[in-house]
């Protein structure tokens, strides 16, 4: 693990204004202009939001339907190639694959992550 440098630390005060939750996919397609990007349609608590994400090489849109996933969701909203992503997938690079951060168990969606 490679320590952390001055340019890239952040504070304690700058983490905490990060808001990860949990987040259940309900549908995924395609992104009709990128070739890298899956369109998620993601339950957050009471909420349906879009999300963009960059994992269509590693992931088929039906592998994803239904998991419990991690997400960024105080993340300004922000157009990628058209369309309008509300927050942020996680995922870890392991080599050649990526793998989105999951919950172990199912659980509610929209709950904080502590």
């Amino acid at each position: 693990m490679t320590e952390p440098t001055a340019s890239n630390e952040i504070s304690f005060d700058d983490f905490v204004k990060v808001e990860l939750k949990t987040a259940k996919v309900k549908a995924v397609e395609a992104h009709p202009d990128a070739d890298k990007l899956l369109v998620l349609t993601v339950e957050v608590g009471d909420e349906e939001r879009t999300i963009c994400a960059g994992i269509k090489q590693w992931w088929q849109p039906e592998q994803l339907v239904g998991k419990d996933i991690i997400i960024v969701a105080n993340l300004a909203p922000r157009k990628l190639r058209g369309v309008m992503s509300q927050g942020m997938l996680l995922a870890v690079q392991d080599g050649d694959n990526v793998v989105p951060l999951t919950t172990m168990n199912p659980v509610q969606s929209g709950l904080q992550v502590s």
